[in-house]
């Protein structure tokens, strides 16, 4: 009897001790997995309603919560590296990034998001890196398209990626491939779409779509986007009646004086760019820094994010954490931001600045929020039409995916006004 009631206050003591400890996971080059980590910071907030602290700054930005059996027993199995540490130890790691003098800060994540990823029905012969970072990271979303978006399903979501989409209607320009039977099925789909909300063009129906994604971000929704789902949408925005199409997608010519007609107050982040119609050419707009202009290769190809203030500025500095400051660059239909076409109020997040490029900008629209992030795939240089998707296991410390996954976490966190 006595053996039992001493292994009872024994083990009633080992979990009173683990209670009153925290656990931290570093977010530096000590960390295994950091992929992972993130699905354990939104596992905690979806599954349990554990406030998670994103320390900005410290180690990486790591992160920060109170210590359960369950929690550590999910580290290990996701292979996440933790400490356990005391509460003194932990007040003690926030009283240093409380001091002045430190650029750091914590901020609460309260609640998961509800993910939404806009990508197509029809099988396409590429892959989208958000929606395998998700996968890998154990991140839960939902896939939502046209019909969803028209039938005014967004509000019913936080944060919207768009996939690669052509928001100008132009199926990606993809025209030499017109033969291809992955082509043929998303034509097919967009035509089959636009006649049942009664569209007589895919443009049409795609600015209708494009207003539709802007209503959801100045409703107060977060917005991410890669690679020519960047550019294509504030093109569509700014060619608001305006036909910037030729007749092989539309059937009748584009406006001759269509770059006149743009308005390019409609857009969120892009400004008095030139337009690329050439039906046969892969490219929509003097936007991107394209890959014979950029001047450098997969050896050379680097791109450095801003450090932030992270009491002042706590958006852009979430936006940039990272283990590493330069980030391997990669190319995309649109690879990066040719900075004179970017508008003044945009955040440059990260920039190869001797070539006069961004790559990762954010900004504000009515009371929502929204980011581009340039290129294709962060462990591919150059992913070609139909190639194998990426095994992020082999890449469980990629810094580029890590930026993606900073915005996932970012509509979790307590807000607090942006200073500069």
């Amino acid at each position: 009897m006595k053996k039992i009631t001493l292994l009872v206050l024994l083990t009633f003591s080992l979990s009173t001790n683990l209670f009153a400890n925290r656990i931290l996971i570093p977010m530096d080059e000590t960390q295994r997995n950091h992929l992972k980590a993130y699905g354990i910071a939104f596992w905690l907030l979806k599954t349990h309603g554990t406030e998670v602290e994103w320390l900005l700054n410290y180690k990486g930005g790591s992160f920060l919560f109170e210590a359960s059996q369950t929690y550590i027993n999910e580290c290990v199995i996701r292979g996440v590296s933790y400490e356990v540490i005391s509460e003194a130890e932990s007040q003690s790691i926030l009283n240093l990034i409380a001091s002045n003098d430190a650029n750091m800060d914590a901020v609460k994540l309260n609640k998961a998001p509800k993910i939404a990823v806009y990508s197509p029905k029809t099988t396409q012969p590429w892959d989208d890196a958000v929606t395998l970072v998700l996968t890998y990271a154990e991140i839960p979303y939902d896939k939502i398209f046209d019909e969803e978006v028209l039938d005014s399903k967004l509000p019913e979501y936080d944060w919207l990626h768009l996939h690669h989409e052509d928001f100008t209607g132009q199926f990606g320009k993809f025209l030499r491939m017109r033969g291809q039977g992955w082509y043929q099925e998303q034509k097919q789909e967009a035509e089959t779409i636009a006649r049942k909300y009664n569209f007589t063009k895919i443009p049409d129906l795609k600015l209708a779509v494009s207003k539709k994604i802007r209503d959801f971000v100045f409703g107060g929704g977060y917005m991410f986007a890669m690679c020519n789902a960047t550019d294509t949408f504030d093109i569509a925005l700014a060619a608001d009646g305006v036909d910037i199409v030729e007749a092989p997608y539309d059937g009748d010519g584009a406006d001759p004086n269509a770059e006149k007609k743009l308005k390019y107050e409609n857009c969120f982040a892009f400004k008095d760019f030139h337009l690329i119609t050439n039906p046969y050419e892969m490219e929509f707009s003097s936007i991107d820094n394209q890959q014979e202009e950029r001047g450098v290769n997969e050896n050379n190809d680097y791109f450095s994010l801003f450090q932030f203030s992270a009491k002042w500025d706590p958006i852009p500095t979430m936006l940039t954490q990272n283990h590493a400051n330069l980030i391997k660059g990669f190319m995309g239909q649109t690879t990066a931001f040719k900075k004179q076409y970017i508008r003044p109020d945009v955040i440059t997040l990260a920039e190869n600045r001797s070539i006069g490029e961004a790559r990762y900008i954010h900004g504000t629209a009515g009371k929502g929020f929204w980011t581009f992030y340039g290129g294709h795939d962060p462990e591919d240089y150059q992913h070609y039409v139909g190639e194998e998707p990426t095994d992020l296991n082999l890449h469980p410390n990629s810094a580029g995916y890590r930026l993606i996954l900073n915005n996932v976490l970012f509509p979790a966190a307590k807000k607090k006004k942006l200073k500069t």
